[in-house]
């Protein structure tokens, strides 16, 4: 990414509260919760007045959030470290309606045993929440924790994706 490169943005109104999306250089950058609305809405939009980056981005979440797609398909290009990087890429691998934990993915990144803390990081680090499922990952005993976003969205999340929490789980007895 060069110095200076400009960073496009869209809010966009979600189940989950007002999403911002960022692009750069053709690419997905970031998806940040309780977005302000644009208070200029051409830093959106490129000279043409498009931003095709950010009009896919939009659809694809709006598909999502209306059960109609279960897989993105976005360039993306998120900003971290290579250790986050990796755990990122491992996360885009946890499919739709499951959940792993944040031990499973540090051995799936043949970590040793200790590392889930430092997944746990990664994770709260994720630039592209939803597009990359960090809410996928409880912990190891299937309880929700840490989530940049609050526990609520990521509870949100994966009722949407099918998957029952333990809130869900306590009404039921």
């Amino acid at each position: 990414m060069a110095p200076g490169s400009p960073t496009r943005s869209l809010v966009m109104r979600s189940p989950v509260g007002p999403l911002e999306l960022l692009a750069r250089d053709g690419a997905l950058v970031a998806i940040r919760f309780d977005a302000e609305p644009e208070a200029d809405p051409a830093t959106a939009t490129g000279p043409d007045g498009r931003n095709d980056v950010l009009e896919d981005a939009r659809r694809q979440l709006e598909e999502y959030f209306a059960g109609l797609r279960r897989v993105f398909d976005l360039p993306l290009a998120p900003t971290g470290t290579p250790f986050r990087q990796r755990v990122w890429a491992e996360l885009a691998l946890v499919p739709w309606g499951r959940t792993t934990t944040y031990g499973a993915l540090a051995a799936a990144l043949g970590l040793p045993p200790g590392a889930s803390r430092a997944v746990g990081a990664a994770n709260g680090a994720n630039p592209l929440p939803i597009v990359l499922p960090c809410h996928r990952v409880v912990g190891s005993d299937g309880t929700l924790t840490g989530y940049a976003g609050g526990l609520p969205r990521k509870a949100a999340l994966l009722r949407l994706e099918g998957v029952a929490t333990e809130a869900d789980q306590a009404v039921l007895f």
